[in-house]
């Protein structure tokens, strides 16, 4: 076996909730990063993933644990690990050279040698001719390019990647990854070995040697999945085809059956990360799932091909339909249930009326919203009411995020009603009675 390059132990890491209260992101978490391979994280955002990867680079003090590089304890940023991040993160002051050059200068490599290492990779990523360019003059593919070279420049142990393709097009995205396997397995770069964060299935089974399914609430390994197929990888092989659906299953089940672990789903508490889904995209699906030829149940990866669907839509999505029991997940197929039958075939008031009584019914954080607002001789609660109890066991963005899901999703079943202006929510402005 390969020898390990970065180890974690036990790894745990919390942050104070608004309360001053430590808030678990992750738990006991162990991983090996070995020479010459490449693995790829899934998992729903929140569920660490990042702040995982933020560890491994020494960006980030683990609380608990042990975190190992080349067999000794990783304190703060190691010079053999380069991270590729989102959102480019460039400077737009500084052109393609001056920004692919900037980790050199910060390690003191004098002008000359900078200036030629820089070049060669610029050349070596398809950068050849945009030395001058500012980033804003840069398509989206380009300044990613810009980002991976600068990562490389340094000449890294490991590279990481957290959703370095996300904020892509789906073919300059393809065609970027393509581009970094073809320098992996050519062994034109020094990496050593590979850690992509993706919400990308596919994408994560045609680059990884393991794929890690990460948990939630608090962030851990819950799945591992090695992959033996030789790469370049055909996305349309019955062998890809099945492990996406195999990743799928995992990814939806409330128990996994299958793999390495059990476990059951918990009752849905009041700050559930509810899934950022789009109610009109929900609608759309569940009117697809009715007609040919899935007639009410379909293969996940199959709509998703039939809807073109990215799985960072699709994914959320579904998750929400079986929250609100429209639809119900396993083994990676969907299937609609009676309730959600019922409600394609319903006119829009009537889907209406449906679907705020699943809100209530389903969804705790809106039933806690829709009793307050009644209990309160106004009608009306500040966001903020609704926000100070979120944040108690999520952080500031994800409770906003929450919070605004919760929001949209009663408006559109007209349990209550948001003011923009305000940030007062309160009860519908309307004589009929509140679905029970």
């Amino acid at each position: 076996m390969n020898q390990s390059i970065v180890e974690l132990r036990a790894v745990g890491k919390s942050f104070a909730a608004a309360d001053g209260t430590p808030r678990t992101i992750l738990d006991k978490v162990d991983f090996k990063l070995r020479e010459r391979e490449i693995v790829a994280l899934l998992g729903q955002s929140g569920s660490g993933k990042s702040t995982l990867l933020r560890i491994m680079a020494g960006l980030v003090e683990a609380d608990s644990g042990d975190v190992m590089y080349r067999g000794q304890p990783l304190y703060g940023p190691a010079r053999g690990i380069s991270m590729v991040f989102q959102s480019f993160a460039l400077f737009p002051w500084l052109t393609v050279q001056q920004n692919v050059e900037i980790g050199l200068e910060a390690r003191g490599v004098p002008k000359d040698e900078r200036e030629k290492r820089a070049e060669k990779v610029i050349d070596l990523i398809g950068l050849s001719g945009f030395e001058g360019a500012l980033p804003r003059e840069l398509s989206g593919g380009m300044r990613q390019r810009v980002g991976i070279a600068r990562a490389l420049v340094v000449d890294p142990d490991v590279l990481l990647m957290d959703e370095a393709f996300s904020a892509l097009d789906v073919l300059t995205g393809e065609r970027l990854r393509d581009e970094i396997l073809e320098l992996w397995e050519e062994e034109q770069i020094s990496t050593k070995a590979i850690l992509v964060v993706s919400h990308n299935i596919q994408e994560a089974i045609m680059m990884a040697d393991r794929v890690l399914i990460f948990a939630s609430d608090p962030g851990r390994v819950r799945y591992e999945m090695k992959i033996d197929l030789p790469r370049p990888r055909d996305a349309e092989s019955a062998d890809v085809r099945n492990l996406v659906d195999e990743i799928y299953a995992v990814m939806t089940a409330g128990r996994v059956r299958s793999g390495k672990t059990t476990e059951e789903l918990e009752p849905i508490r009041l700050d559930h990360r509810l899934p950022d889904a789009d109610i009109g995209l929900m609608e759309g699906l569940l009117e697809r799932l009715m007609e040919e030829p899935f007639l009410g149940h379909a293969d996940l990866p199959q709509l998703a091909e039939d809807t073109e669907l990215t799985d960072e839509e699709l994914l959320p999505a579904a998750e929400a339909l079986a929250l609100l029991d429209f639809a119900v997940l396993e083994g990676g197929d969907v299937h609609l249930t009676e309730i959600g039958k019922k409600y394609v075939a319903a006119e829009n008031e009537v889907r209406q009326s449906i679907f705020a009584k699943q809100l209530l019914k389903r969804v705790p954080l809106a039933a806690h919203i829709h009793h307050s607002l009644h209990q309160d001789p106004a009608g009306e609660l500040k966001e903020e009411h609704f926000l100070d109890l979120l944040r108690e066991n999520l952080d500031k963005e994800e409770a906003e995020r929450v919070l605004k899901v919760a929001i949209e999703w009663g408006r559109h079943g007209e349990v209550y009603s948001y003011n923009y202006n305000t940030g007062m929510v309160h009860l519908p402005d309307t004589d009929e009675p509140t679905p029970t």
